[in-house]
């Protein structure tokens, strides 16, 4: 009969610095963040808006369209439902709770109106 030597070693645990706490608070901190910027709503556009856009020769840009996105969408944490948001160029209306896009004037004809049933500012 062949004899196995079999050696047991015991098993010591990696010593883990004391910076690894604040480390987990970090990457759990991270995860938050990415998982917020990965669930935010890609706003949509109404076909009003789109009319409106297309009429008042208003364009955006794709990094503008980002920041209205995020910003609808924080917005939109805070209890907000139906926030203005103004643009260098343009005014939008945005039903946050939608993701979309309601209305849009150019920033000449917004200076001349009264805007009703909005809840919240968005400056850009």
């Amino acid at each position: 009969m062949n004899r196995v030597n079999i050696q047991h070693i015991p098993y010591h645990p990696p010593i883990q610095p004391a910076v690894k706490q604040k480390a987990e608070q970090v990457s759990k901190q991270s995860f938050i963040d990415h998982l917020k910027q990965v669930t935010v709503e890609e706003l949509k556009m109404s076909k009003h808006a789109s009319e409106r856009l297309k009429e008042r020769n208003i364009s955006i840009s794709a990094k503008e369209w980002q920041q209205i996105t995020e910003k609808v969408s924080e917005a939109k944490d805070k209890g907000v439902k139906q926030p203005l948001v103004l643009l260098e160029q343009a005014a939008l209306i945005v039903s946050a709770k939608n993701a979309t896009v309601i209305t849009a004037l150019d920033r000449k004809e917004a200076k001349q109106q009264i805007f009703t049933n909005i809840d919240g500012t968005i400056l850009l």
